[in-house]
């Protein structure tokens, strides 16, 4: 499994238009062939700081969500919404606890 984690600061004023993308499309995206699981957080601190973090089966997985339209799509009406470019990585789980 993979876990992919995006953290995108966002324009103020662009907060909500986010949300609006976000909510249209989260089910399409959590049911992306591949996609196990999906959440969206949202900084304590600073409230147009969001981060995404979901589980893919792999990272060829990962990859057809990004090269596909529904992506595409989404990415679009994202991208002009942020103040700071987005910092995104891939882990792997080694340890959990209860």
């Amino acid at each position: 499994m993979l876990i992919r984690v995006v953290r995108m600061t966002f324009k103020e004023e662009k907060v909500g238009e986010f949300l609006e993308n976000f909510e249209a499309n989260k089910e399409k995206i959590r049911n992306f062939p591949g996609c196990y699981h999906l959440e969206l957080w949202q900084d304590e601190n600073n409230q147009h700081v969001f981060t995404t973090y979901s589980h893919w089966k792999n990272e060829e997985s990962l990859n057809q969500y990004r090269d596909s339209e529904l992506f595409k799509s989404v990415w679009a009406v994202t991208r002009p919404l942020f103040s700071g470019k987005p910092f995104a990585f891939s882990s792997k789980k080694i340890v959990e606890l209860p």
